[in-house]
């Protein structure tokens, strides 16, 4: 009778876990997997979703601007990543939204760096300031990556058109070009630099967050189509972020946003070292600053978009107000 009833219970037990997953809203988010969409992997690991009633799958792309793509077309439900000449021109048609802010460039952390191949340094190229004649690479044309280069040419005085630029489509083929010294610079995310730099394979020039920084790295984005149909959906997405967010920033950084490793930290950099793949101690010196109520740099928004205007990647005019969804979106007080 015992077993029996062991029996009977496990089966109830089944199928009111069954019922409780059927409940679930099903959404995938869109992430290239670094460490600047962090608190994504927070969210999910901690149930932060799942709190929401959302039952998230996590999709990892190996560059930024097919998330764009996917989003447009419904393969997934959001996106978290990288700004894009790709994403701009989609939601300029009125096809994508963004709906919050995503990690910033700040100095005295590390989001996105620019790195030598060793046998370029060894040629003596130590500085940005002998970007002229370099090759350069980055994942695509219109990328985020793409305008860090643009930034920091900006800063250093150096016609864009002086720089030969090699889109590599992904980090993996950037990685190998860089590693095999066929190209002289890469402008690239944490996790696939540190992993270079651990190994000895590349340079440090400098982290972006330090050479041009608050520029607005990530944001969260959805279709246009979701965010006008399904609000409910989004507001659960976006709670559970935040607490994603919250939990992030607390472990990193202080009151005055300098970075340092809170009582929390380390737990938060166990859960990074899973969804990455990366090893704790590496995890640990690379870490992007993020703004813990994913606040949106609206000003910086504008300047990517007359930035990619102008290198020729988007056609026509887009207009910022029709990007951003003041709905959701927090804005960064004096930034709007």
């Amino acid at each position: 009778m015992k077993t029996l009833a062991g029996i009977i219970g496990g089966l109830l037990l089944t199928v009111t876990a069954s019922a409780q997953a059927a409940d679930l809203i099903p959404i995938k988010v869109g992430v290239v997997q670094t460490l600047a969409v962090g608190p994504i992997f927070v969210a999910d690991e901690r149930g932060y979703f799942r709190d929401e009633g959302l039952d998230a799958k996590i999709v990892f792309f190996d560059a930024a601007q097919p998330i764009s793509v996917a989003a447009a077309s419904g393969d997934v439900d959001f996106g978290c990543t990288g700004m894009a000449a790709a994403f701009y021109s989609l939601a300029g048609q009125g096809v994508l939204k963004i709906i919050a802010g995503g990690n910033r460039e700040m100095p005295g952390f590390k989001n996105a760096a620019y790195i030598a191949s060793n046998r370029a340094y060894a040629a003596g190229f130590t500085s940005l300031k002998q970007l002229a004649g370099k090759t350069v690479a980055v994942t695509q044309f219109g990328s985020q990556l793409h305008y860090d280069l643009g930034l920091a040419a900006e800063k250093y005085k150096i016609p864009l058109k002086d720089i030969h630029i090699a889109a590599l489509q992904t980090n993996t083929n950037v990685s190998s070009a860089l590693a095999g010294g066929q190209v002289d610079l890469a402008v690239f995310p944490v996790t696939p630099t540190m992993a270079l730099l651990s190994k000895n394979d590349a340079h440090l020039l400098g982290w972006v967050g330090d050479e041009v920084p608050f520029d607005q790295a990530n944001t969260a984005f959805t279709s246009t189509k979701i965010a006008d149909g399904k609000h409910d959906t989004v507001e659960r997405f976006l709670r559970a972020f935040k607490r994603g967010a919250k939990d992030y920033h607390d472990a990193f950084a202080d009151d005055q946003e300098h970075r340092r490793d809170g009582p929390t930290a380390q737990a938060i950099i166990a859960i990074l070292a899973k969804y990455t793949k990366q090893k704790v101690d590496t995890i640990g010196t690379a870490i992007p600053w993020l703004d813990a109520q994913l606040r949106l740099d609206a000003k910086d928004v504008r300047h990517q978009i007359e930035w990619f205007t102008e290198q020729g990647q988007m056609k026509g005019k887009v207009d910022p107000a029709q990007v951003i969804d003041k709905r959701y979106v927090v804005p960064l007080p004096g930034r709007e």
